[in-house]
C-alpha cells in the first residue's frame, strides 16, 4: 500500500474566491488605487501606472464588447509577446465571454494555422508580428476564425477589430446599462482555458483547463510564498505558457502585487532596475546567467575573498536567527536596483550550487516543479520547505505517489487533486493513458525521501536502458557537465554500440562558452577547445560507475534546440547528430 505523503504546510490563508472572476473582484475591492500594472513612459525614470480599479473596469468593459460583437460562449485566441493588452485578453475571455486558447508566439505560421484549426477558435487577439500570417488566414478564411482583433491598431478597419476601441464600445455599453458580461455566471468546472503543451518529444496536446483547477493553484501558491501589495515582479516567460500565466500573472493579481512587462532579455538587468523588481519567476538558465555576471564582477573588482568572508559570517548569523545579508551584500543588491528578495525557478533542473549562492548573497531562491497538465505547480520549495536538489513538498490541495518504484524508490510520480485537468482535448486515448483512477502520471521519474521532499530523477521517456538493466537518467550527467565554469548547456543521449555487454554508448553534445575559453584558457582552436573539454568530462567520468561513462563528444557554441521555456528538444537535437 503507498505511503501517504506529507503536503506542504499552509503558512498564509489564501482569500475566499470560486473563479478568476470573483478573484479580480476582490482584488480591485482589496487594492483598488494601488497599482497593478507599471510602464515606462518616454521621460527616463518616470513610471506610468495603471490601478487594480482601471484595470478590472477595462476587463468589464472588453468583456461586454467582445459579446456585443457575437462573441459570447465562443473559443477566442491569443498570441503575441508578454504584454498589458494580452492579460486584458485573457480575463475579458474567461471571466464571462467564453474560452481562452493562449498560443505560442514562437510557433511557425503552419503550426499557427494547425493550431488555429484543432481548437476551433473563432476570434483571435494578436500583435502586429503577426499581421502577416493573420492576414493570409483571414483570406483563405482558415477554421472557423471570424473575429480578428489587433492589439495595435487604433482603429477598426478592414474588418480587423482594434481592441483599445473595443474598450471605449464596451464602457459606452456599459454606461447605457449593459450587464451581459458583469453579471456573466461562471461555470467554475467546465472547460474555460485551452492550452497547447511545448510538446518536446511528440505532437502538442491540447490541454483542457477550468477555473477550479487554476485558483486551486493559485490559491495554493498564496499559502506558502509571501508575495504582496508591495512586491513587483517582471513578466519575462512566455505569458502563453501555464507557469508564467499562473505564476506570473494571475498569482499577483490575487494578492495585489504589480507586474512590469521585460522589454526582452537584454534588457533585463536595466528592466529590474527601472521597475525597482523585488520578485522574479524564471527558469533556471536566467538565473544561473544573472549569478555569473554577479560573480564575475565581484572577481573583477578583486572582491571575491572579501565576499566569502561575508557569506561565512552571514550563515552563521542566520544560525541564530539574525539575516544580514542584504546588509553584508548592500553593494551587490544595489546593483540589482536594491529591491530583488525573491527568485523562483521552475520549467527545468535547478543546480543546488547556484540555489545556495544566491541565497547566500541575500536572494531568496527556490526551486518548484509542475506540469501544463497540473495548471501548473505541483510542489515548490519555500521559507520553511528547503532541501539541496530537492523541488519541495507537494502543494497543500494535491496527493501523491510514486508508481512501480525500483529498490531506490525512484518511479514515475503521479498526483490527484483539484489542480489536475480535465483532459487533453478531443484526445480520450491520451486522456486515457495519462489520468489512472484520477491520478495523473506526471512521466517525471521521482522519489519522496523521508521527509517528504520530491527529488525529480529524470524524464521517464528519456531514460536510457542498457542490456544488463542498468538505467541511466541523462539529467544527472547534464548536471554534472554542465558545472564546468565555460559549459553553458549539454545534451546528454544514447549512441548503438556493438558490444557484448552494452547496447548503447553514452554521448554527449555541449554547448561551450567560446568567449570564456578565450579569456580564461587562450583556447580559440576547435580541436584545443575539444580536448579541453574532453579531459574535463573525463574527471566527471571518474566519479561516475562505468555504465555512465560519456564515451562520444560533440561540441558546438549555437544553443540548443529548445522550447519556449527552455527545455531541450531531445528528439529535435538527435537528427542533428551526424
Amino acid at each position: 500500500m503507498d505511503r501517504k505523503h506529507k503536503q506542504s504546510k499552509r503558512l498564509y490563508e489564501p482569500d475566499d474566491y470560486k473563479n478568476l472572476k470573483e478573484m479580480l473582484a476582490n482584488s480591485k475591492e482589496k487594492y483598488g488605487e494601488r497599482p497593478a500594472y507599471k510602464f515606462k513612459t518616454e521621460i527616463p525614470g518616470k513610471l506610468r501606472e495603471e490601478s487594480f480599479t482601471e484595470f478590472a473596469d477595462k476587463v468589464d468593459a472588453l468583456g461586454t464588447a467582445l459579446i456585443s460583437i457575437g462573441l459570447q460562449g465562443k473559443r477566442i485566441a491569443i498570441i503575441g509577446d508578454n504584454r498589458y493588452e494580452w492579460a486584458l485578453a485573457y480575463l475579458a475571455v474567461v471571466n464571462g465571454t467564453g474560452v481562452v486558447v493562449p498560443l505560442d508566439k514562437s510557433l511557425p505560421d503552419n503550426e499557427i494555422v494547425s493550431s488555429i484549426e484543432r481548437s476551433e477558435v473563432e476570434g483571435i487577439f494578436y500583435t502586429a508580428k503577426h499581421d502577416v500570417v493573420i492576414d493570409k488566414i483571414k483570406k483563405e478564411n482558415i477554421g472557423k476564425l471570424k473575429y480578428f482583433i489587433s492589439m495595435d491598431a487604433d482603429k477598426t478597419e478592414d474588418r480587423i477589430y482594434s481592441q483599445s476601441e473595443l474598450v471605449e464600445l464596451g464602457r459606452g455599453l456599459i454606461k447605457n446599462g449593459a450587464r451581459s458580461f458583469i453579471d456573466a455566471q461562471i461555470d467554475n468546472d467546465a472547460m474555460s482555458i485551452m492550452l497547447f503543451t511545448s510538446g518536446t518529444t511528440s505532437k502538442s496536446k491540447a490541454v483542457m483547463l477550468s477555473h477550479t483547477n487554476i485558483v486551486t493553484n493559485v490559491k495554493d501558491i498564496t499559502s506558502v510564498f509571501d508575495v504582496n501589495k508591495e512586491d513587483t515582479l517582471l513578466s519575462f516567460l512566455p505569458i502563453h505558457h501555464t507557469f508564467e500565466s499562473t505564476v506570473g500573472f494571475l498569482y499577483p493579481l490575487s494578492v495585489g502585487a504589480s507586474v512590469a512587462y521585460c522589454d526582452g532579455i537584454r534588457h533585463i538587468a536595466d528592466n529590474i532596475k527601472e521597475y525597482q523588481i523585488s520578485v522574479m519567476i524564471s527558469v533556471p538558465l536566467l538565473f544561473e546567467s544573472m549569478y555569473k555576471k554577479v560573480m564575475q564582477s565581484i572577481e573583477k573588482k578583486g572582491k571575491t575573498k572579501t565576499v566569502k568572508i561575508g557569506i561565512k559570517i552571514s550563515n552563521i548569523l542566520r544560525k541564530f536567527g539574525i539575516d544580514k545579508r542584504r546588509q553584508i551584500f548592500k553593494e551587490i543588491h544595489e546593483n540589482l536596483g536594491g529591491k530583488v528578495r525573491l527568485f523562483v525557478s521552475g520549467a527545468a533542473a535547478f543546480d543546488p550550487v547556484l540555489e545556495k549562492g544566491l541565497n547566500d548573497l541575500g536572494i531568496d531562491t527556490y526551486q518548484g516543479y509542475g506540469l501544463t497538465e497540473t495548471s501548473p505547480v505541483i510542489a515548490a520549495e519555500h521559507k520553511t520547505c528547503t532541501r539541496s536538489g530537492s523541488v519541495g513538498q507537494l502543494f497543500p490541495s494535491l496527493e501523491g505517489k510514486i508508481v512501480d518504484p525500483n529498490e531506490q524508490g525512484i518511479g514515475e510520480l503521479a498526483v490527484k487533486g483539484p489542480t489536475v485537468m480535465l483532459g487533453y482535448y478531443e484526445n480520450e486515448e491520451a486522456t486515457k493513458e495519462t489520468i489512472i483512477d484520477g491520478w495523473l502520471h506526471t512521466g517525471d521519474l521521482a522519489y519522496f525521501d523521508k521527509d517528504d521532499y520530491i527529488f525529480i530523477t529524470g524524464r521517464k521517456k528519456n531514460v536510457i536502458v542498457l542490456k544488463n538493466g542498468k538505467n541511466i537518467y541523462p539529467e544527472e550527467v547534464e548536471t554534472l557537465i554542465n558545472k564546468i565554469e565555460y559549459v553553458k548547456e549539454s545534451f546528454v543521449f544514447g549512441k548503438p554500440e556493438v558490444d557484448d555487454n552494452v547496447d548503447l554508448k553514452l554521448a554527449a553534445k555541449v554547448v561551450y562558452d567560446k568567449d570564456m575559453l578565450k579569456e580564461q584558457f587562450g583556447l580559440e582552436n576547435e580541436d584545443e577547445i575539444k580536448k579541453k573539454i574532453w579531459e574535463d568530462i573525463k574527471e566527471i567520468n571518474k566519479k561516475m560507475p562505468t555504465y555512465k561513462y560519456v564515451k562520444e563528444l560533440y561540441i558546438t557554441d549555437k544553443d540548443l534546440i529548445k522550447t519556449t521555456t527552455q527545455k531541450i528538444k531531445r528528439f529535435e537535437e538527435i537528427k542533428t547528430i551526424k
